[in-house]
């Protein structure tokens, strides 16, 4: 097992720098746990303790149920180029839509996208660093367009429809506050 510390550390904070892809995990007090690759440039370190990382239009809002209910998050990034490497970041994550007074503070901080359902924010309270010795190496070679095509395809009013229709409850039943 990996060393737990407290804090994302400045050495963390390059390792989080370089990765392309993340993965967010959730889970409900009952139900089915949700695990998520996220990709494209929807992730910043706050600081020691705080992250923030933009929800684009998916095919199902499982986080949002999952916060809502309990707000616990794993965050987790692998080192698929250079040195192996795993982190994992532990905490309590809040959601903030786009009416909301801190908005403006963390979209900021992104890039323009469209389909952004909401932002989520994580206090970190603990972080792990293991090996990464069995991860694969894989050459990144870019990002999809696909998400961005499909949403200037649907249009504002389109995105905001599949919300209502796809993105209101979890597949457990759950309320995401869309819809």
């Amino acid at each position: 097992m990996g060393k737990i510390e407290t804090e994302i550390a400045e050495k963390y904070q390059k390792l989080i720098a370089k990765q392309k892809m993340f993965f967010v995990a959730t889970a409900p007090e009952e139900g089915r746990i949700n695990l998520s690759p996220k990709g494209l440039d929807t992730f910043r370190v706050i600081n020691k303790n705080k992250v923030a990382w933009l929800n684009l239009t998916g095919s199902g809002n499982e986080t949002a149920a999952h916060v809502l209910e309990n707000g616990r998050m794993t965050i987790m990034f692998c080192a698929f180029e250079g040195d192996p490497a795993i982190l994992r970041l532990y905490g309590q994550a809040e959601i903030i839509h786009t009416d909301e007074p801190a908005w403006e503070e963390y979209a900021s901080l992104f890039p323009p996208f469209n389909g952004i359902r909401q932002l989520m924010v994580m206090r970190v309270e603990a972080v792990q660093k293991s090996c990464g010795f069995g991860v694969p190496l894989y050459e990144y070679k870019g990002q999809r367009d696909t998400l961005f095509d499909w949403t200037l395809k649907k249009g504002e009013d389109g995105i905001r429809t599949y919300w209502k229709e796809r993105n209101a409850i979890s597949i457990d039943g759950k309320k995401t506050d869309f819809g």
